[in-house]
Parts: structure tokens; C-alpha cells; sequence
């Protein structure tokens, strides 16, 4: 059984690591590269660093804070926001990043998908999916520009169609479980692993130490993936592995932790 990965998640807006509830009310969390350095000397399997108003904004990501961060760490890192076509990948890539996250760009374009996969391989292209139950609660409906705008898209249906064009893995961030810190949308992810080939990395509503293996034991997650739990101190990345550990789950753990 492969190790279950712990991945601290960093929103940056106008170069700050920032955090948000419902994916609003935004609050500083620090400087990216500074904390990215931390959560790799303390532990983490991966870090994600998403420019989260690249899409809505118009514009594309951030190659300098790319390129500061590789300089920086010395664990894999994926990079989200603002891609839309195959030479913005390229030049993250060059900039140091190992996978680029695409979300609303896929929904627009999901050729997008199988040009990332055929030219870089599947294991750089994460297509993550913003979703939150459909106000019937019959389905999750799946939202663009950083959950701002709602699509004719289903989760499990476009998971499966992006697994189909040559995704690597699915990032699932849970719209109404984002910051709340009650605990990851386990039966959805158990629904998606069940249904997929690939990692699932679980996204949204980690507040303690058992929510984390919940979403990797009634999840079944590959990875979970937290970000103000981390940001502010309220859990360490050595003593969440180590816990995971005890309840039998198996993680990576190193000296630094």
C-alpha cells in the first residue's frame, strides 16, 4: 500500500498566502515561500500554491513566486491558476513547479486536459474540481473562477471524463466544507475513489487530526490536503503523521518531523 500524502495548500492573492471560508472572507496567512519552506523542512509530502484570483482576474500565474519557491523547498509542488494553454505549463514547469493544477481551463477546454498529459506526461496534469451539493442535494455540482460560477458539469461525471482525457490525479475541494473544519466529504470521496483509477486528493474542512484519517480510511484518499489547520499553528505536520500512524494509516516520516 502506497503512503497516504499530508499536502499544506497555499492561496495566494496579491503575493500573500491567504485563507478563506466558503472560499470568501479571505485573512493573511504569511509569506508563501517562507511557509512553503517550513512545511517542507517539517515534514510535508507535497505542497499546492493556487493564485486563486488568476482565472477571475484574467491573468496568468505567478512565474517569479514559481521560481523563489523551487529555489526554496525540496519536496514536489504543484501550481494552480491562470492556465489555460500548453506553454503556460511549460514555463511553470521550467520555473521549477513538478505539476500544474487546472480547474476552470479544463471545464472551458477539456482538450486542455489531453494536450497537458501527451506533451508533459499524466503525472504533472491534477485536475482539481470545486464542487458543493446541488441545492436538491441529487448531485455535486461542479464551479468555475474559484467557486463563483456554477456549471452544467457533475462531479463524479466530469471526474470521470477527466481520469478518461489523462489526468493524473483529481483534486476535490469540497465548497461547503471549505474552512469550516468539521471534516472532509467522505462519502464523496469514497464515491470518487471507488469510481476512479487515479489519486484522490481530499480538499476541504480539515480541523483536526482525526478528520484527516477519516478521509483516508472512509474516504479512501490518497491525500489530504489542509491549509489554515497548518497556516496557524493549530496542527503540526510531525504529530499528524505520527497519529496517522498509530490508527494504522501509513505516511511518510522523516528525521526533520
Amino acid at each position: 500500500m502506497l503512503a497516504k500524502r499530508i499536502i499544506p495548500c497555499l492561496d495566494v492573492k496579491d503575493g500573500t498566502t491567504v485563507k478563506g471560508v466558503h472560499f470568501v472572507d479571505f485573512r493573511d496567512a504569511g509569506d508563501p515561500v517562507a511557509l512553503g519552506k517550513q512545511y517542507s523542512d517539517r515534514g510535508a509530502d507535497e505542497l499546492v500554491y493556487l493564485d486563486i484570483t488568476a482565472s477571475h482576474e484574467g491573468r496568468k500565474t505567478f512565474l517569479d513566486l514559481v521560481r523563489r519557491v523551487a529555489a526554496t523547498i525540496n519536496i514536489p509542488f504543484t501550481v494552480g491558476g491562470g492556465i489555460n494553454e500548453l506553454n503556460d505549463v511549460h514555463k511553470l514547469l521550467n520555473a521549477g513547479a513538478d505539476k500544474v493544477s487546472i480547474n476552470s481551463s479544463a471545464i472551458r477546454n477539456p482538450k486542455l486536459i489531453e494536450q497537458i498529459a501527451s506533451h508533459f506526461g499524466s503525472q504533472v496534469c491534477v485536475v482539481a474540481i470545486d464542487a458543493k451539493p446541488a441545492d436538491d442535494h441529487s448531485s455535486w455540482i461542479c464551479y468555475l473562477n474559484g467557486g463563483r460560477i456554477a456549471t452544467d458539469k457533475t462531479l463524479f461525471d466530469w471526474a470521470k471524463e477527466a481520469e478518461n482525457r489523462g489526468a493524473g490525479e483529481i483534486l476535490f475541494t469540497s465548497m461547503a466544507h471549505d474552512g469550516v473544519k468539521t471534516g472532509y466529504a467522505n462519502t464523496a470521496l469514497a464515491t470518487l475513489a471507488e469510481n476512479l483509477h487515479i489519486p484522490i486528493i481530499a480538499s476541504g474542512g480539515a480541523g483536526a487530526p482525526e478528520h484527516f484519517r477519516d478521509a483516508f480510511v472512509k474516504g479512501k484518499a490518497d491525500a489530504a490536503l489542509a491549509a489554515s489547520v497548518f497556516h496557524f499553528g493549530e496542527i503540526n505536520i510531525g504529530d499528524l503523521k505520527r497519529y496517522l500512524r498509530a490508527e494504522g494509516v501509513i505516511t511518510r516520516i522523516t528525521d526533520t518531523n
